[in-house]
């Protein structure tokens, strides 16, 4: 038995096709009476629209793209999450692949995504400049980075937070509370996000006229718990006189590893080593050790990369708002929550507070 068409639905409800297109795409021009009885025709014959003949008269779909960088990382759920309020709002599904820190696999979910002609793609992409993301925009497929600041702001549209600000609020901290041998823990450093961190720790050492080797870079291959644990186990073999007081972890999974680690070894936290993390996600307050780290505003980076993309987007299917539309750059700012993974050396850690 063949699945019902849209004359199926128009003779159950006694409608002209028109009208169940209208139902369809346009319900406000369409009578209560009228849409309600198109509706209840739906629904007893299971109608299903067909979005690949849409696709093809209308030249772009209902739904818009976010390329994610690590699916087990809770930051970039609540980042989608964000974005998806924005496009439900607009009448759009997001969906959501996953390039797993694969260059291969991020190029092949942007070829996919350019031939089911989506909206539009948001993405936390490896390269911010490749030449598989420039095709996009030149096919009509607008992109907007998420996470990461527009190397050519001229390209593309991207929302980000000043991750050097980050990385010196975080080690600002530390040598605050009294700490002058501090490790960078993160990696690999050739990411955008985790250089610039890494930059802002040094900025905070060097202000602070602290030497550049105070701070002990521990550089990890991927951003990940159970790479925070190797980096412990690097810091708990060194020896004690050079042995870092405390740790600034360049993501909170990180810092999570980190703790796992010194407490398993009978280090306290914070009087033996005290810990800073980044991004702030659910998991931080509720370690075993309350995480201080620098908090991201991630659902808001979503929201507004979706708002972003949707603009450009009503402006391609103007005839003209093409060529007046000018690409932003947008970039918050991180604050730093503090809690009982951080204080001075030897003491207790403050209560749960944030600054």
């Amino acid at each position: 038995m063949s699945p019902a068409g849209m004359k199926d639905v128009a003779d159950r409800a006694g409608v002209s096709v028109g009208t169940v297109s209208n139902v369809l795409n346009r319900p406000g021009a369409v009578s209560d009476r009228t849409r309600e009885r198109v509706v209840r025709a739906i629904e007893e014959l299971g109608f299903v629209r067909n979005e690949s003949a849409r696709l093809l008269r209308n030249g772009h779909s209902r739904t818009v793209a976010y390329v994610i960088f690590d699916p087990s990382n809770p930051f970039f759920t609540d980042v989608a999450k964000g974005a998806e309020d924005a496009a439900r709002a607009a009448g759009l599904v997001l969906y959501i692949a996953s390039s797993s820190e694969d260059r291969d696999r991020e190029a092949e979910h942007l070829d996919v995504l350019l031939e089911h002609r989506v909206r539009g793609v948001l993405i936390t992409p490896l390269d911010r400049d490749g030449e598989r993301l420039r095709k996009l925009p030149r096919q009509g497929v607008p992109v907007v980075l998420v996470d990461r600041a527009a190397q050519d702001p001229s390209a593309w549209c991207s929302v980000a937070v000043d991750d050097v600000e980050g990385g010196d609020l975080a080690v600002d901290h530390l040598v605050e509370l009294g700490h002058t041998r501090i490790a960078f823990v993160g990696g690999p450093v050739g990411l955008p996000q985790v250089a610039d961190r890494l930059a802002g720790a040094r900025q905070a050492l060097e202000r602070a006229g602290l030497p550049p080797g105070q701070l002990t870079v521990v550089e990890t291959a991927a951003p990940t718990v159970a790479e925070g644990r190797l980096a412990g186990q690097k810091v708990i073999g060194m020896p004690a006189r050079r042995r870092p007081t405390a740790a600034f972890c360049a993501n909170d999974l990180l810092a999570l590893g980190f703790l796992q680690q010194m407490t398993q070894h009978g280090l306290r936290v914070p009087s033996d080593m005290s810990i800073v993390g980044y991004d702030d996600i659910d998991f931080a307050a509720a370690a075993a050790v309350p995480l201080t780290s620098v908090r991201q505003p991630r659902y808001e980076l979503g929201h507004r990369a979706c708002e972003l993309l949707l603009a450009e987007a009503s402006a391609r299917n103007d005839p003209d708002g093409g060529r007046r539309h000018v690409h932003e750059q947008v970039e918050f700012q991180p604050n730093l929550v503090v809690r009982a993974s951080s204080g001075p050396p030897g003491s207790r850690g403050p209560t749960d507070r944030a600054i």
